[in-house]
C-alpha cells in the first residue's frame, strides 16, 4: 500500500496517521466522539441488556400472535427470563416465520406508527418484510453513525454510498447513518460503474460504503480508465452485505490503497449496523450489544455454545419497536470473542460462510470462501470467479471458472489452472475442474454476488 495514501507510522505508537485533512485513520476514536452506549462498562451493559430483553419479550408476546403461540408452545412466558442465560429457554425465530406471516404479521405496533418498510429481494421465495417506527429509524441511524466512526469516519467526511437504494436496507440505512455521523452523503447507489469512478474523481469522498464484490468491479473500472485507484481521495471502505475473506481484504487494500473494514447486519435484525469492525484493530466486528443481543448455537443440536466456539449466529433485538425479533437464526457461521477496541462489546469473528451456503460435494463440506481464498492467492488470475455444480452420471461435479488477468498469457493461464486444482485438492479435499476464461467475461456484481450456479437436477 502507498505510504502516502495510507499514512505514516505514528512515532507515539503503531497506528497509521493519515497526513491529509479530514482526520486520523488507524487511531483510537477520540473520547469526545464516543456515544453513551460506547462508554458503558461490561457490567453496566449486562444490566441494561437484561432490562431491555425483558421489555422486548413482553412487547413481542403481547403484540405478535406468532410469538405468543411459540412461547406458549414452548411453555415459557416473558417473566421466566430472570437472567440473560434464561433466553436459551425461548424458541428461535427463522426466515420461514417471517415468510409465513407475510407481509405484516410480525409487526408489533399499529400500521399508523410504522414510518418505513423494507424487504428482502424474495429471489428464493416470499420476501421477508420489516418495518420501522420513528424511534427504530433513529436507533438505526445511531448504530450506523457509531459504525462509521469506528471505521475512521469523522464529521465533515464525504461518504460515497454504492449500496443499492430501495427496499434493500443497505442504501437508505447507510445514508441516514452517515448524515447522523455528521458526514456529507453522496447517494450513488449501485450500477453505472464508469460514472461512479467519475463521481469519486470529481467529488473526492474519503469513505465508500459498498459490497466487496462490487468494489472489485469498481477497481477494475478505475484501471480500465487508466486511473490508479490508489491515487483517489478514498481513505476507507466499509464493506458489507456478503461474506468476504482476509485475502479479499488484502486485494482491496493493496489495489485501492485504503483501509478495508467490515460492517455486519441483516434486514430481519435492523439492516447494516448490527456490528462493525474498528479500523484501529481490524480483528473482527464489535456487536453493538446495547441494541442486539448475540448468541452462538450449535446449528444441529440448537444448544448455546460458549464464547470462542464456532457455530450459528443468533440475534435478539433489545430496542426495536415495530418488529422485535427473538433469537433469530441468521445462518451465518462465526464465534463470539472478547471486545478489544470497544472493550464492553464482544466481537464476532469475520463471517466467511453460512450454513445454507455450504455445498456438500461427494460427501465433503465445501464453502465458496474456501475457493475464494485459493483464487485470490493464485498468480495470473483476477478475483472474479464462479462455481458451477452439475451432475455427471451419479456423481456431482464442480467446475470453477476464473477470469485471467489481462496480461496473463496461455502458459500462465495453464499454470494457474493446475495450481488451483491442486490447491483445492490439498486444502479442501475434492477434485474440481478449473476453467480460466478471458477477462471481463463473467457476470459482474452490482450488489450481492451470487458465487454458485447449481445446475444439478433435483
Amino acid at each position: 500500500m502507498s505510504s502516502e495514501h495510507m499514512g505514516t507510522a505514528d512515532p507515539a505508537g503503531d497506528s497509521a496517521v493519515d497526513s491529509r485533512p479530514g482526520g486520523h485513520l488507524g487511531e483510537a476514536i477520540p473520547a469526545g466522539l464516543l456515544d453513551d452506549g460506547e462508554r458503558l462498562t461490561r457490567d453496566r451493559l449486562r444490566e441494561l441488556q437484561l432490562d431491555r430483553l425483558r421489555a422486548t419479550l413482553h412487547h413481542a408476546y403481547e403484540n405478535v400472535e406468532l410469538y405468543r403461540r411459540k412461547f406458549d408452545a414452548a411453555g415459557v412466558r416473558p417473566d421466566d427470563c430472570r437472567s440473560l442465560t434464561d433466553l436459551s429457554r425461548f424458541p428461535f425465530t427463522t426466515k420461514a416465520d417471517l415468510r409465513d406471516t407475510y407481509p405484516f404479521g410480525m409487526f408489533a405496533v399499529p400500521m399508523a406508527d410504522v414510518r418505513r418498510i423494507h424487504a428482502s429481494s424474495g429471489t428464493t421465495g416470499r420476501p421477508t418484510v420489516v418495518g420501522y417506527t420513528d424511534d427504530d429509524l433513529s436507533m438505526w441511524a445511531d448504530v450506523i453513525a457509531r459504525s462509521i466512526r469506528a471505521a475512521g469516519g469523522r464529521p465533515g467526511h464525504k461518504v460515497h454510498i454504492s449500496y443499492g437504494y430501495g427496499l434493500f436496507t443497505g442504501g437508505l440505512g447507510a445514508h441516514y447513518g452517515a448524515e447522523r455521523a455528521g458526514c456529507t452523503v453522496i447517494p450513488a447507489s449501485g450500477g453505472m460503474t464508469a460514472r461512479q469512478v467519475q463521481i469519486i474523481q470529481d467529488f473526492q469522498p474519503e469513505i465508500i460504503m459498498i459490497t466487496p464484490s462490487y468494489m472489485l468491479t469498481l477497481l477494475d473500472e478505475f484501471e480500465k480508465q487508466g486511473i490508479d485507484p490508489r491515487t483517489s481521495s478514498l481513505k476507507v471502505g466499509i464493506f458489507g452485505a456478503e461474506p468476504w475473506t482476509e485475502e479479499m481484504r488484502r486485494e482491496i487494500e493493496e489495489r485501492a490503497g485504503i483501509h478495508a473494514v467490515d460492517i455486519y447486519g441483516l434486514s430481519e435484525v435492523i439492516g447494516p449496523g448490527v456490528a462493525q469492525e474498528c479500523v484501529e484493530t481490524k480483528d473482527g466486528l464489535h456487536v453493538w450489544e446495547d441494541h442486539f443481543y448475540p448468541e452462538v448455537v450449535d446449528p444441529l443440536a440448537d444448544t448455546v455454545l460458549p464464547d470462542g466456539e464456532e457455530g450459528e449466529l443468533v440475534f435478539t433485538s433489545l430496542t426495536k419497536e415495530a418488529l422485535p425479533i427473538i433469537r433469530y437464526r441468521t445462518r451465518d457461521l462465526t464465534r463470539l470473542l472478547p471486545g478489544t477496541a470497544r472493550p464492553a462489546f464482544r466481537r464476532i469473528q469475520k463471517i466467511t460462510g453460512r450454513c445454507d451456503d455450504m455445498i456438500i460435494l461427494r460427501g465433503v463440506n465445501v464453502f465458496p470462501s474456501q475457493i475464494e481464498e485459493i483464487v485470490l492467492r493464485t498468480p495470473g488470475v483476477a478475483p472474479h470467479f464462479q462455481i458451477e455444480l452439475t451432475r455427471r452420471g451419479r456423481m456431482d461435479h464442480m467446475t470453477v471458472r476464473v477470469e485471467a488477468r489481462p496480461q496473463a498469457g496461455p502458459g500462465q493461464r495453464e499454470t494457474a489452472a493446475r495450481s488451483i486444482v491442486q490447491s483445492v485438492k490439498d486444502g479442501v479435499g475434492i477434485t474440481v475442474e478449473v476453467g480460466i476464461v478471458d477477462p471481463e467475461t463473467l457476470e459482474r456484481s452490482l450488489g450481492k454476488l451470487r458465487r454458485v450456479k447449481d445446475l444439478r437436477q433435483p
